[in-house]
């Protein structure tokens, strides 16, 4: 059943669970609430970006875009919705940039470990190659040839659960985070394999690119499908 919210805050993660629809606190617009950010205010008054919306108290929600929360900085809209005073890290774009960057990490962490990941400029053809992949994943500061021929064969060779979708390409994080993600080194290409993990990294590095996208300084990566 289709919920609105009412006011700007939530009655809670537990109590608002059937809604599935929400105003950004700073556009004034009902957007669906995977297009949004849930913030929480801590008991120390630090507010939280809550991006599992699963944190206790009520929580307003922002557009999730990198822009929409700074400006809900700059209007000092945090304390007009939860109706106290309120002093938001003045940094907090970029707080909640770091959190959802470590969310798509986490996701890749756990498709790595279900074995559902492949990663090597060889490995990752292979997989393409056999239709195996689901998911191509470039390190946004990998070298723009090996990213090419892999696109061209992703284009031609990639197998997607919809065979007329185009193919994800993913480019939302440097080599040094795809490391860190997969527990080895120098990864600049990677592949993930069908699983119910992959869903779940995919929908978070989707995420991590509206919030990016709001900047035009070229660094918001992608996390689309392949032309």
């Amino acid at each position: 059943m289709l919920a609105l919210a009412d006011t700007d805050l939530d009655n809670g993660p537990r109590t608002d669970r059937s809604a599935t629809m929400r105003m950004c606190a700073v556009t004034r617009e009902v957007q669906p609430i995977d297009d949004l950010i849930r913030f929480v205010v801590s008991p120390q008054g630090e507010v939280i970006a809550d991006l599992k919306r699963k944190l206790p108290g009520r929580g307003l929600w922002v557009t999730a875009s990198r822009r929409a929360v700074a400006e809900a900085v700059r209007r000092n809209q945090f304390s007009k919705g939860f109706k106290r005073e309120i002093r938001p890290s003045p940094t907090l774009a970029s707080e909640t940039e770091t959190l959802l960057v470590r969310s798509v990490i986490e996701a890749l962490a756990m498709v790595g470990k279900s074995g559902q990941v492949v990663a090597g400029f060889s490995k990752v053809e292979s997989a393409l190659e056999q239709r195996q992949a689901v998911v191509l994943i470039h390190a946004c500061d990998g070298a723009a040839d090996g990213i090419r021929k892999l696109d061209a064969i992703a284009r031609q060779n990639g197998k997607n659960s919809d065979e007329s979708a185009e193919f994800p390409v993913v480019t939302v994080l440097t080599s040094e985070q795809l490391d860190l993600a997969l527990g080895r080194s120098n990864v600049i290409h990677a592949a993930v394999l069908a699983g119910p993990a992959s869903r779940t990294f995919l929908s978070r590095s989707q995420i991590l690119v509206r919030y990016r996208m709001a900047d035009d300084d070229g660094t918001a990566g992608t996390a689309k499908n392949s032309d």
